[in-house]
């Protein structure tokens, strides 16, 4: 027997075209049948929808970018179609299976596949209703653009009179800026008592039921004297913020130098009594006073051993010296 292959197996037969009434490809076919008229169901009705404005949507890619295998064309057909920002729904699917090349292709894989022939009307679309379904399509597209277009207007008005709005808000604020300057004017002036109630100033005045809007110029004549808030000549005093000297510029008035801490030699005295501290307590000088006032005639001999020195320094200078006194004596 031929070897053939099943695309819709997708394996090589060995036993030929027996192989099309095998209960697997049998159950394979009315899988993908099933699949196949499903889709086409769903495409159609679509098309059959009064309101063809429902198909128009705003794309996104993770929804409507799906995919219907075809197994008459062997091959994935994309379901939603696009124009621009928008996404078609079941335009692509309905635009193939309405195509000579899926009637085509549908003929040859039922007459391959011995599929009942009743069957071949649920995977295809009239073309007289793919026409429609597209002029439908087309003036929903229209008036998408439409309503668009009018949105976008309104939202232009809305900028615009909120801009308006704004302006209207500054000039405002600015006039009532101006109107306590042009009351004010550039310099002092005391008007008459008829002037003072006629003036537009006077009538601006604080009550219990109005605000101030314009200078309040009586501290002028309460004779109060104002903090001075720039730069201040000092004589020597303050610190360097204020124009002062800083202290490590300024002269000593008698010339001498003031040390800060404890002199170099009290600090070799504190560190020889700490030496001192550490020493056993009970050791031979001791408690020996190194401030009075002594001499070599009442020092009584210890053997050399002296509170300063080491002791076989003392032991050596002993032997030396009786060594010497030996020799004299020996003479």
């Amino acid at each position: 027997m031929a070897v053939i292959y099943c695309g819709l197996c997708r394996r090589s037969a060995f036993t030929g075209r027996r192989h099309l009434y095998s209960a697997g490809h049998r159950r394979r076919l009315r899988e993908a049948l099933a699949r196949l008229q499903e889709a086409t169901a769903a495409a159609r009705a679509m098309a059959a929808v009064a309101d063809v404005a429902e198909a128009v949507r705003r794309y996104e890619p993770a929804e409507h970018d799906g995919r219907v295998w075809c197994p008459c064309c062997g091959r994935g057909v994309r379901r939603d179609g696009r124009s621009g920002e928008l996404a078609l729904l079941q335009a692509e699917l309905l635009r193939h299976l309405a195509g000579p090349e899926h009637r085509r292709e549908t003929a040859r894989f039922w007459r391959e596949n011995r599929v009942e022939a009743a069957l071949r009307e649920q995977c295809l679309v009239p073309a007289e209703e793919y026409e429609c379904f597209t002029q439908a399509l087309e003036r929903a597209l229209a008036e998408h653009q439409r309503r668009e277009e009018e949105r976008i207007l309104q939202m232009a008005a809305d900028i615009r009179e909120a801009e308006r709005r704004q302006r209207d808000t500054v000039q405002a604020a600015l006039q009532l800026q101006t109107e306590p300057e042009l009351c004010a004017g550039p310099s002092v002036w005391k008007p008459s008592a008829g002037a003072e109630r006629d003036s537009p100033c006077a009538a601006e005045q604080p009550g219990p039921s109005r605000m101030q809007t314009g200078p309040d110029l009586a501290w002028m004549e309460s004779g109060q004297v104002l903090t001075f808030i720039g730069h201040q000549e000092t004589e020597g005093k303050g610190n360097v913020h204020t124009g002062a000297k800083p202290p490590w510029l300024t002269e000593e008035e008698d010339g001498s130098k003031q040390e800060i801490g404890p002199s170099y030699e009290e600090f070799l005295k504190h560190k020889e009594k700490q030496k001192l501290k550490k020493l056993p307590v009970e050791r031979v000088g001791a408690n020996f006073d190194h401030t009075s006032q002594t001499s070599d005639s009442w020092l009584p001999s210890f053997g050399r051993v002296w509170n300063h020195g080491r002791r076989w320094q003392s032991r050596h200078q002993f032997r030396t010296e009786s060594g010497e006194k030996k020799k004299k004596v020996i003479r």
